[in-house]
């Protein structure tokens, strides 16, 4: 296959969507795929190459779409397929490529098989598509094993049979709305694959692969050394449940399938990987040429805000992803994490604006990596996280199992303020009354879209200004980087080759820094008087080095 086609995700932008968050065309609060063609024009401006689309496919939302119940339509709350192919069309005339976000690990414990797996017998065809096992202990009242699941609690589910006794226990890693497909069984591989041919035939360009080391369990279901560790971290560290060595045959199928059809018509399709593993070389191992595109390395946004530990991840990745022939995919923001502007800031000194300093210098760092970069949506407003949301507007199921708001991931998911000086903020089409799904603080008015769009110091104009670099400027994108001889504190490096090489530099530390670069900056963070690198800043310079 040509390079041609395979250049525009290897240093792609990509622009996360959470559906139910971004705008609502219908005024019920809730976001919906008509709100997101609507915002197509505005992502076009900003200058993304794409977007990612949240699930949207029908489900009860205990998980807010990732318990999917059909994985080949579109839940009413967010429209049809009709409404999906006018955004497919729209999307295709700006040039915004389009992955959607499939769920193989799991499904809703209201998909037609597990309804169906649920009143047949034990040991039948219909529950060997999925874990079911007898319990332990005395007439089976105990799990099977002793893991716990992410979001708290054991990670099974016992079931009452058809005739009315305690019978058999189900797997479920997340939640009980959410068990666990046995992919030991060739009719879910045959399933998926029926899925990705459904909506690649409708044009998508690629899918964002939710929990990709997951799918396999040892063929045993042995108890874990440590069956809280998944629980305890909200990670994939059971060794036992995740990045099974099976799972790469996976991906080597799923790839053989997205190059047939790039095959046919020179578009290559994108699979990115949620890949969550110990290291960089493990992680390696999901992008080698035949497996999957790119995953996402989240080490990047786990980072400390220090330039040794961002140093450390960066030449990792470097050295270990991008020598399999992938690019790495950066990420600072997404919808399980506490959004940057928070992540960065520091009790001692809220509302110093520290942490929106840090976060617009960690914004410049990552668009002039090498490879690929992923933005959160309302990341380019400076959005904070909502820390402060009642218990009782609570929808994270880790809330819902747990009773503790560690981790919940309700605050970076609040609905995106577009206009006006009140709630709802143009989200929603409804009348002044109508609430979002999520309750937006009267602060959000300060990050509100026509206003960052109105203010050239605004987050929005410096993620539009790095973006229209990134794409100009041939030494950023795809490519390698060479770091810099700095300052403690500073962290620089250099792209491009002989000539005119591009210059990145970030002061981790707040007082100011000899600039690696003597003349004025081509952008930076904040501002930078030449010669001299401001604490907490990122700068962009061209210079014969």
């Amino acid at each position: 296959m040509s390079s041609k086609y395979r250049r525009w995700w290897r240093d792609a932008v990509i622009y996360q969507v959470y559906v139910r968050s971004f705008l609502d065309s219908t005024g019920d609060g809730i976001g919906d795929l008509a709100g997101v063609r609507a915002g197509l024009p505005y992502l076009k401006k900003l200058g993304v190459d794409g977007i990612w689309l949240s699930p949207f496919y029908p489900s009860p939302q205990h998980d807010h779409g990732y318990d999917v119940a059909d994985y080949c339509d579109v839940d009413p709350t967010f429209g049809d397929l009709a409404e999906f192919d006018l955004l497919m069309a729209a999307a295709r005339r700006l040039g915004v490529k389009v992955l959607l976000d499939i769920v193989p690990n799991h499904c809703s414990s209201e998909h037609p098989w597990f309804r169906e797996a649920r009143a047949a017998a034990p040991g039948s065809a219909a529950r060997a598509r999925f874990h079911f096992a007898d319990g332990r202990g005395p007439d089976g009242t105990e799990p099977p094993n002793n893991w716990h699941a992410m979001f708290g609690g054991p990670a099974w589910t016992r079931v009452t049979e058809a005739d009315g006794r305690p019978g058999q226990w189900y797997l479920q890693m997340f939640t009980p709305e959410q068990p666990d497909w046995n992919w030991r069984n060739p009719e879910v591989a045959g399933e998926f694959d029926r899925t990705l041919r459904f909506w690649l035939d409708r044009g998508v360009d690629g899918f964002r692969i939710d929990v990709a080391a997951g799918l396999f369990k040892h063929p045993d279901l042995p108890d874990s050394p440590d069956p809280e560790a998944d629980a305890r971290t909200r990670d994939s560290v059971n060794p036992l449940a995740w990045n099974q060595p099976e799972v790469h045959d996976v991906w080597r199928h799923w790839r053989a399938v997205c190059d047939a059809y790039a095959a046919r018509d020179g578009r290559e399709r994108l699979l990115v990987g949620e890949v969550s593993v110990p290291t960089a070389r493990e992680h390696a191992r999901y992008v080698r040429p035949d497996e999957l595109h790119q995953a996402f390395f989240f080490d990047l946004l786990s980072a400390p805000w220090d330039p040794d530990a961002f140093r450390k991840v960066i030449s990792e990745a470097m050295q270990d992803i991008a020598g399999t022939g992938s690019t790495v995919t950066w990420v600072l923001n997404n919808h399980d994490q506490v959004r940057t502007v928070t992540r960065y800031g520091e009790p001692a000194t809220e509302g110093s604006g520290l942490g929106a300093a840090r976060a617009r210098a960690a914004a410049l760092l990552m668009l002039a990596l090498p490879g690929a970069a992923y933005i959160y949506q309302g990341e380019e407003l400076g959005l904070p996280e909502v820390v402060d949301l009642p218990d009782d507007v609570l929808t994270d199921p880790i809330f819902r199992r747990t009773g503790s708001r560690a981790r919940i991931r309700d605050g970076c998911r609040v609905p995106l303020p577009w206009s006006g000086q009140a709630s709802p903020f143009g989200f929603t089409s409804g009348a002044e009354s109508a609430k979002p799904w999520l309750p937006q603080p009267e602060y959000f008015a300060e990050y509100a879209t026509d206003r960052a769009l109105a203010d050239t110091r605004s987050f929005w104009h410096l993620y539009r200004d790095g973006l229209q670099l990134r794409a100009a400027l041939p030494q950023l994108g795809d490519g390698q980087l060479r770091w810099l001889d700095t300052p403690p504190g500073v962290l620089g490096f250099v792209r491009g080759d002989d000539g005119d090489d591009f210059v990145c530099a970030v002061n981790f530390g707040t007082t100011p820094a000899p600039a690696p670069v003597s003349g004025t900056p081509l952008l930076s963070s904040g501002p930078c008087p030449a010669g001299v690198l401001p604490g907490s800043t990122a700068a962009w310079w061209i210079s014969d080095l």
